[in-house]
């Protein structure tokens, strides 16, 4: 090769050079303005992550699939790096995407800039981690089961979870410890920290009338109704929702928005400890000695992994439930869809 062709051809590669660094540095602009323009978006017009999740999932399959008989369902949602990621179920697959907080702009993919080559060393890192971390579908065995099953008292799919437990709670109540216990931050309005301070004090002061109480209100979603109809001492109610709500400062933080969860979801610090403990990440969440269970939300698949959870299982355990999931939200219909939290 000639000099002469050697200098032509390192000109050509450090032009080449010059327009990939181009490329890159627009690349980075474009991304810049993106974030500063979805910041003020995820603060202006805020709306919950459910709703903005469902309206995700309405476009998609009101445009994306539109006119296929495949539909996407929501799975879950949660808030993460200033924006909501949903996961929505395709054709028995999951898929992750964002959606700003404002319900306005879908994002069908994200690319986690944060991942390096060593993918080896991370999934070692991950596989040590507690257990609490990484939901399974059988619990380690004890004597007497302790079972925990985290809730926001509002959020539809809590109370979906709640008509699955319910059966099970009234079957094996005596034979294993269990309870409904609340997510350390609350997402639908004041109504939802009224009413996670019923259940908490009905549970811890008069728990033989707890069964009936949650029945109905899972049912009927009315706490006055119910709070008769489960003939619970009121004035011994009020007092206890008085004692706990000055204990762990419920309306003082609800008050403060300074001190709200990103800003955005007042703290509900009555079983913090525990949230901590277990790693909660939303409503709902069932840990079973220990450990955070996913299954379907049925009372039959919910009474099974408990008794898995025996070292030597009642007799109880012999007796069926339904294996129907119910919908979510307040009412007992039922409904094929096993999925989706609050988060």
């Amino acid at each position: 090769m000639t000099e002469e062709n050697q200098n032509q051809d390192n000109k050509k590669e450090k032009q080449k050079n010059y327009l990939l660094f181009g490329a890159i540095i627009i690349c980075g602009i474009l991304i810049a303005a993106a974030i500063i323009y979805v910041k003020p978006l995820s603060i202006k017009g805020l709306i919950s992550p459910n709703e903005a999740a469902n309206k995700a999932i309405n476009f998609i399959n009101e445009n994306l699939l539109s006119g296929l008989e495949d539909k996407a369902s929501l799975l879950n949602v949660r808030e993460e790096s200033g924006l909501y990621k949903f996961g929505f179920n395709l054709q028995g697959q999951q898929i992750d995407s964002y959606v700003t907080k404002d319900g306005k702009l879908l994002f069908l993919e994200g690319i986690d800039m944060n991942q390096n080559k060593n993918n080896q060393e991370n999934n070692t890192e991950k596989n040590n981690e507690n257990s609490n971390n990484s939901p399974v579908s059988e619990a380690p065995k004890q004597d007497k089961p302790d079972v925990k099953l985290f809730v926001m008292s509002y959020c539809p799919y809590g109370l979906q979870m709640q008509k699955a437990f319910l059966p099970v709670y009234d079957l094996l109540k005596d034979k294993a410890d269990m309870g409904v216990y609340f997510v350390n931050y609350i997402m639908h309005d004041k109504k939802e920290i009224d009413e996670n301070l019923r259940q908490y004090c009905i549970q811890k002061e008069q728990k033989n009338k707890y069964y009936n109480y949650l029945s109905c209100f899972v049912t009927s979603g009315n706490s006055d109704e119910c709070l008769t109809s489960a003939d619970v001492d009121k004035n011994k109610l009020n007092s206890c929702v008085s004692q706990t709500d000055k204990e762990y400062k419920i309306t003082e933080l609800y008050n403060d928005k300074s001190k709200w969860l990103n800003g955005a979801y007042p703290r509900f610090d009555v079983n913090s400890d525990l949230n901590e403990k277990y790693n909660v990440q939303g409503s709902p969440t069932l840990i079973i000695n220990g450990v955070v269970i996913d299954i379907d939300r049925s009372p039959e698949k919910i009474k099974e992994v408990i008794c898995k959870a025996f070292n030597n299982p009642p007799a109880e355990c012999s007796q069926s439930l339904p294996d129907q999931s119910f919908s979510p939200g307040f009412g007992l219909k039922t409904d094929s869809s096993s999925g989706g939290s609050c988060q």
